[in-house]
């Protein structure tokens, strides 16, 4: 029985905890939005995600132990994180999304002793005192002093809080925390793989047409993006085509910052001895914050502060096979930065053949004044035809030399083309070309006749293709020319003389 009690009464073994700060290498692989559509990157709404892979050397020692992962993303998924190579395996793992911010900060702090700092913007004066915070950062931030109560920002002078020590539990970065224990000390190579939110990439292709107007280069950058607050320093690249099918909404997934949001607020200032605090609103730590900016605009400052970074060496990344999907491997290790863009060459390609021909899409019964028609630029995706590659979907921009100068003749987004295809880009409207429809018997009846005129004001012949879309609700009669078929669409395919005009009939039906 005295033996029971001293091992009832022996203190439990103290948990070890070991910090891992940042991993020694990281593996990205960025998968696309699949609801993003054809086109290039939303910077305001990265709503692809990543993969992430994570290698870390620990230091694990014997008995129980707590190992924090600092420097994880902040759109990590928790619950899909995998770690390895823990000799004890894992017992237990968390999330610490409890970040360190000011409000944070001031929260953690309640009931303690700070330094209040303030400044006399006449005498450039600094005073500094003991404070003890007796209220949370929710709008009214309560300070006791010696001279009694007082609202933090409420003084009239530019105040500072200072802090002897961070409160525990408290990170400045995002961390993964695990529970473990081993048999003995041990380095650890540790594994972490996880996926994250905050992702996204995309092609970007630029295009430059030949001094004799019939072949074009070619060049193609894979473009990705992270909108985390976490940097990937000297990781390997990949990107993956194709649309992954995704059951979870993953950002309802990712653990939200449970810190508070520090807000101010303050008697109003409207005095000249006053009103030059509002500029210090919103402030703690010495950290002067100008007036919040209204969201569309700070959604925009942020796009336009994104980091782009280009490679400097133009390897080309090397395109795999990922079941029926499309992988592209970056063959160099790169930063993939906070916030940032990175972009490495794709794809080069040069003397491919091209065509172009003016064309538009038409409900049939939608009359229209003169309106102008696209240009059509047109390449094949074969090998013979200088391309033969996939090619993923993003922006496409097409330039001219003129003069010595490269102009832009038109953007367009392209979708994803497999090998084998035709590849076609809107490069603009023409002011020439010009098509207009109208109704030369229009009645009550279960039939109306149309007329569709082609001008062309241009010294060339032009090759014109107007595509005629097709319902259930009507039929096609009276076709004053032969017409073609294009996917579901009747297709008319002329060439207009130059100086000329081109007509087409047809009388549409009501079933």
């Amino acid at each position: 029985m005295l033996a029971a009690l001293l091992l009832t009464a022996a203190p439990a073994a103290a948990q070890n905890s070991i910090t891992s700060p940042a991993p020694d290498s990281t593996s990205v692989t960025i998968y696309r939005d699949p609801d993003r559509g054809d086109g290039g990157i939303n910077l305001d709404w990265l709503n692809g995600f990543a993969l992430i892979t994570e290698h870390r050397r620990i230091a694990v020692p014997a008995g129980e132990s707590l190992i924090r992962f600092e420097g994880v993303a902040n759109g990590m998924i928790a619950v899909s994180a995998v770690v390895t190579g823990l000799p004890g395996g894992v017992i237990q793992k968390n999330r610490d999304a409890k970040l360190l911010t000011p409000a944070s900060l001031l929260d953690g702090t309640l009931g303690n002793r700070v330094h209040i700092r303030r400044t006399n913007p006449a005498t450039g004066k600094i005073t500094e005192t003991e404070a003890v915070i007796r209220s949370g950062p929710d709008n009214a931030v309560v300070l006791q002093t010696d001279e009694g109560f007082e609202g933090l920002r409420c003084s009239g002078l530019p105040e500072t809080l200072v802090y002897d020590s961070l409160p525990q539990g408290l990170s400045a970065k995002p961390t993964l925390s695990v529970t473990t224990r081993s048999d003995q000390a041990v380095n650890a190579d540790v594994t972490i793989t996880y996926l994250a939110t905050g992702f996204d990439w995309a092609a970007n292709y630029v295009a430059r047409v030949n001094e004799d107007g019939k072949a074009l280069d070619l060049f193609g950058w894979l473009t990705v993006a992270n909108s985390n607050d976490v940097s990937f320093a000297d990781s390997q690249l990949l990107a993956v085509a194709g649309r992954v099918n995704r059951e979870s909404d993953f950002q309802t997934l990712v653990a939200p910052e449970p810190s508070p949001v520090l807000n101010l607020r303050c008697w109003p200032m409207d005095s000249t001895s006053t009103a030059e605090m509002r500029m210090y609103e919103g402030a703690v730590a010495g950290n002067a914050l100008p007036p919040a900016a209204p969201a569309p605009v700070m959604a925009r400052m942020a796009a336009e502060a994104m980091d782009v970074s280009v490679t400097a060496q133009r390897r080309k990344a090397v395109q795999e096979e990922l079941g029926d999907l499309k992988l592209y491997r970056v063959p160099m290790r790169v930063d993939l930065n906070a916030n940032g863009q990175k972009q490495v060459a794709l794809l080069e390609k040069r003397g491919i053949p091209f065509t172009h021909v003016y064309g538009a899409t038409l409900w049939p019964e939608n009359v229209t004044e003169p309106a102008p028609l696209q240009i059509l630029v047109r390449m094949q995706n074969k090998e013979k035809a200088g391309l033969g590659v996939p090619l993923p979907s993003g922006g496409l921009a097409l330039f001219e030399n003129v003069e010595g100068q490269d102009m832009l003749l038109g953007e367009d987004k392209l979708r994803d083309h497999a090998v084998g295809e035709e590849v076609e880009a809107e490069a603009g409207a023409s002011p020439q070309l010009q098509y207009r429809l109208e109704c030369t018997g229009c009645g009550k009846g279960e039939k109306a006749s149309y007329r569709l005129t082609v001008t062309n004001a241009g010294k060339r012949k032009a090759p014109v293709e107007i595509r005629l879309q097709q319902s259930d609700a009507f039929t096609y009669s009276g076709v004053s020319a032969k017409l073609g078929r294009k996917n579901s669409d009747l297709l008319w395919k002329l060439t207009v003389p130059a100086n000329g005009t081109a007509r087409l009939d047809y009388t549409l039906t009501r079933r």
